[in-house]
C-alpha cells in the first residue's frame, strides 16, 4: 500500500485499503466528536459481526440498537443515537469511547477523524449507498452532483454508467 500521505482513494480502492488508510485509535478526540454527533452506517457486513459480538441475534440488534437510514435511493441500518435536547446525541455504543470499538461500523473506522474524511465518507456512499443497477439510486447522485458536492475518482456520472461496478470492491 502507498504511504498515507501520498494515498488516492477511488470509488474501487478496496475496503481494507481505506480502512488502514484511516486507521484511528480509540483515544482520538476526533472520532469521539463524531460519535457524540450520531451514529455510524453499517455495511452489510458489519451487522452480523456487530450482532456476534453482542452475543444477540441481528433482529434484536436491529430493534434494540439500529435504526433504518435511506440515502440515494438505498436503506442501510445506522446505529441509534440517544438524544436529549438537541437534535443529535451520542451514538448508542459511546461511552466516554467507542464500546465496540474491535467491530466498531466500516463508516466509523473511515469517516471523521482523518484529514481525508470527506473522501473516505463519499467512498462509502458510492460503495453502499449508490446502485449503479438502480435508476433512482443514481438520479440522485447526479442531483447531489449537480449541487456542487465533491466526489472521488470513479464517483462521476460518467465513471458509474460506463463502469457499473455492481458495489464495493473487496
Amino acid at each position: 500500500m502507498q504511504d498515507k500521505n501520498e494515498f488516492q482513494i477511488r470509488k474501487t480502492t478496496p475496503t481494507k485499503d481505506v480502512i488502514q488508510q484511516a486507521e484511528c485509535s480509540r483515544e482520538c478526540n476526533a472520532c469521539k466528536n463524531g460519535c457524540r454527533h450520531g451514529g455510524g452506517t453499517l455495511a452489510e457486513e458489519d451487522v452480523p459481526k456487530l450482532a456476534e459480538f453482542l452475543g444477540i441475534s441481528v433482529e434484536k440488534l436491529q430493534e434494540q440498537y439500529l435504526e433504518s437510514i435511506t440515502r440515494f435511493n438505498t436503506t442501510l441500518w445506522k446505529t441509534k443515537s440517544i438524544k436529549k435536547d438537541k437534535p443529535y446525541g451520542n451514538c448508542v455504543f459511546f461511552d466516554n469511547g467507542c464500546t465496540i470499538h474491535e467491530v466498531k461500523p466500516t463508516e466509523c473506522k473511515i469517516a471523521h477523524c482523518s484529514e481525508k474524511g470527506q473522501q473516505h465518507s463519499i467512498w462509502f456512499a458510492l460503495n453502499h449507498f449508490v446502485n449503479t443497477k438502480d435508476k433512482q439510486s443514481l438520479k440522485e447522485w447526479q442531483t447531489y452532483l449537480e449541487l456542487g458536492h465533491p466526489t472521488i475518482p470513479g464517483g462521476s456520472m460518467e465513471e458509474l454508467k460506463n463502469n457499473d461496478l455492481g458495489g464495493q470492491q473487496k
